[in-house]
């Protein structure tokens, strides 16, 4: 079996060193994938300095013309990437072809995007003494970025650093996760068949020791990163002056009052608990009902969660595909043992995979009710005072997404003004994510927003040209 290559400026390497990378489900061989080591991280970084000097300068027309020429590239190889992503990620395949369908529409919205970064004409003669002065305000692409990426979303989330940095013109070095890289990768070939400047990119599989550089190099002037808080924050602390977007974890909650349709909303929830094991940052892991509906929604939940097929992430009947690893199945396991609730369904497990798991009244202080459990599971909890709901639902220390189910405008509004969240989805999962709308959380959920056109305001700066007539 040939080593997977990595990209270094855009050209395929070879390196001796090389990891292993097996299946989430089943445990077989994928491949061996090459690692960088310091030398070639150092060279990335100098290539992409030395590209963003003729890059800073690309006409939009031209910077459009590379992302739509990404995306003819990735349409005629789209279920070629479902494939890698259903078998390195264990995503069950019609939810891998979900994805590449959603990078699609990002690397389009980037093309879109990358003819109208706007500045402003400002007005300045505001007082006698400026009277004389007029000013224009300009975007400028802000140099070479560093983008970690997850597992979860080995494509999608790749792009969402890649295609907002192709549109406005900024360098970059993608360090894909260590167990999903084959993926980004195979972006890297699509890149490599793409007129693209030497230096323009990057793809380096590495161990965290050699990725450092690209945190602290201050070569590099922004760092993306999207993963767990805890690794999220400690990058930040070592940045030094670079800008640092974080997209971090969440324990998504939901919120059913008794106006809602429940034969609408209770099948979006269940999809958003159990789809890819629970393993996005937004699935549903907190369900809220009203009292007065609740033990028809509760009947509900469990019957949707028990019809799920698990399984084998390349058969198209599959629901819900295995963990990322064993320990990771085991760890959500032992949190559901040790909630304190009571299982509604699930709480099974088989190697990696386990069953769809609902856990009602999980105690207070468990890791299921305060932590991201990033895992097939959900827990149900009642209420009958909104506000209070409310409250409950910013009790803890994440706030990326939360969800609402509701008819009444005044109760909206105030969910929408008091929940301490990146963003509020009524009427619908707090799962759901469209690839143009800005996307990031509070608290320890990360700091700044993705979305093409959001993104491309963290990789540019406002300049400003002020002149005085004689």
């Amino acid at each position: 079996m040939q080593p997977t290559r990595f990209y270094l400026n855009g050209q395929p390497t070879i390196r001796d060193t090389r990891v292993s990378l097996h299946a989430p489900y089943g445990g077989g061989l994928l491949g061996e994938v090459c690692q960088a080591g310091a030398n070639e991280v150092e060279q990335a970084i100098a290539g992409a300095v030395r590209a963003f000097q003729t890059l800073r300068h690309a006409p939009s027309h031209k910077r459009a013309q590379t992302c739509r020429q990404v995306h003819g590239a990735l349409l005629a190889r789209r279920e070629e990437f479902s494939q890698s992503i259903a078998r390195e990620a264990g995503k069950p395949i019609k939810t891998a072809r979900g994805e590449v369908d959603r990078a699609l529409t990002t690397i389009q919205l980037a093309a879109e995007e990358a003819t109208r970064i706007v500045g402003e004409q400002l007005p300045v003669d505001i007082e006698p003494r400026s009277a004389k002065y007029w000013s224009i305000v300009e975007r400028f692409p802000i140099g070479p970025c560093a983008f970690f990426t997850p597992f979860n979303f080995p494509l999608n989330l790749v792009m969402h650093k890649v295609a907002p940095a192709l549109a406005c013109g900024c360098p970059f070095i993608v360090k894909p996760s260590e167990r999903t890289p084959l993926t980004a990768l195979l972006l890297g070939e699509v890149l490599s068949g793409c007129d693209l400047l030497p230096g323009t990119w990057s793809v380096l599989p590495c161990d965290r020791a050699v990725a450092a550089q690209l945190v602290s190099d201050e070569r590099i002037k922004l760092l993306s990163f999207t993963g767990s808080p805890e690794v999220g924050f400690k990058l930040k602390a070592a940045a030094g002056k670079k800008a640092v977007i974080l997209e971090l974890g969440n324990n998504s909650a939901v919120i059913v009052e008794p106006d809602t349709d429940l034969a609408d909303a209770i099948p979006r929830i269940v999809a958003a608990a159990f789809g890819y094991a629970g393993q996005s940052c937004i699935s549903v892991q907190r369900i809220y009902l009203h009292e007065s509906i609740s033990q028809q929604a509760i009947e509900m939940l469990a019957q949707g969660a028990q019809k799920l097929v698990v399984g084998d992430p390349l058969d198209e009947r599959t629901d819900v595909g295995p963990l990322i690893d064993e320990a990771s199945a085991k760890r959500v396991e032992s949190w559901v043992r040790q909630s304190g609730g009571t299982i509604l369904c699930g709480g099974g497990r088989q190697g990696s995979l386990m069953q769809p798991t609902l856990v009602l009244n999980p105690a207070a202080g468990s890791s299921l009710a305060c932590e991201e459990a990033f895992g097939p599971v959900a827990v149900i909890e009642t209420y009958c005072d909104f506000d209070a709901v409310l409250d409950k639902v910013n009790s803890t220390r994440f706030g990326l997404q939360a969800g609402l189910f509701a008819r009444d405008i005044h109760k909206i509004r105030r969910a929408f003004t008091s929940l301490d969240v990146g963003g509020l989805v009524v009427n619908d999962v707090p799962t759901t994510r469209i690839d143009n709308m800005p996307y990031g959380g509070e608290k320890d959920s990360g700091s700044g927003r993705e979305g093409v056109r959001y993104a491309i305001e963290h990789m540019t700066s406002p300049r400003i040209m002020l002149v005085r007539s004689p």
